[in-house]
């Protein structure tokens, strides 16, 4: 469920306003608004002082192997994603890449992959249930995890069970990974919250569900008309623009 902390915990930081129309796409907003502040709190006076000192006692090689290792631990996800939603080559690639950087990356703390040119796509549950056509539903923040929609919650179970982490049986291991996880991303996403603008709630959203719909559609954000060749205008078009 940690998965998406990366833009989640973002949420925490902002302060919320008062919406000045309904978003199409965010028909609870009221509810969500209130779920945003409470995720405030908890990130300004536990998450965020953490993350701080986290950034500040360990060295910048130590955190670049922590996100690798557990980069590394979502690729089996990603493989099965992938072969659910028929695309059998980015899992390929997945698979490829848990193996060389389990065995050469020691464990995944070295992304050896990347590093021969080995790349792919992330797929999660919730991107399969986009593939197989499953509407995405309204905007939804939830406690803790932040921004997410009605399709994505539901897939939040099997991409827990499709997380290794899951599987470790010493609680306090499996809890220690866990937060150690939370703190790794939260501390990644400190510098990014200077490009937040305006009402941080909306721009939250706004981007969040942009770059889902991205993830979900493998970038496919449909055809520019304005880059099509069959696309022509002739003079009468700027008429109105130059009446003035």
């Amino acid at each position: 469920m940690v998965a998406l902390m990366a833009v989640v915990l973002l949420g925490g930081c902002a302060s919320t306003g008062t919406p000045e129309e309904r978003h199409p796409d965010d028909p609870w907003e009221d509810f969500n608004r209130k779920v945003f502040a409470f995720n405030e709190v908890v990130d300004r006076y536990a998450l965020k002082p953490v993350a701080r000192g986290y950034r500040f006692v360990t060295p910048d090689p130590v955190q670049t192997g922590v996100g690798n290792f557990f980069a590394n631990l979502g690729e089996p996800r990603t493989a099965l994603n992938s072969l659910l939603q028929g695309k059998p080559g980015n899992a390929g690639v997945a698979t490829a890449r848990f193996l060389i950087n389990t065995t050469v990356g020691i464990g995944g703390l070295w992304d050896f992959a990347t590093h021969m040119e080995i790349t792919g796509r992330e797929e999660d549950f919730g991107q399969t249930l986009g593939a197989w056509g499953v509407g995405e539903g309204p905007y939804l923040v939830l406690p803790l995890l932040g921004p997410s929609t009605v399709r994505d919650t539901g897939g939040l179970p099997v991409d827990g069970y499709t997380y290794p982490t899951t599987y470790v049986e010493d609680d306090a291991v499996r809890l220690g990974l866990t937060a150690l996880r939370v703190v790794d991303i939260r501390a990644g996403l400190l510098d990014r919250e200077e490009l937040i603008r305006g009402d941080r709630y909306s721009f939250i959203r706004d981007a969040w569900l942009q770059q889902r719909r991205y993830e979900v559609s493998d970038g496919e954000l449909g055809d520019d008309p304005f880059a099509s060749d069959e696309f022509e205008f002739d003079d009468a078009d700027f008429d109105d623009a130059f009446s003035d």
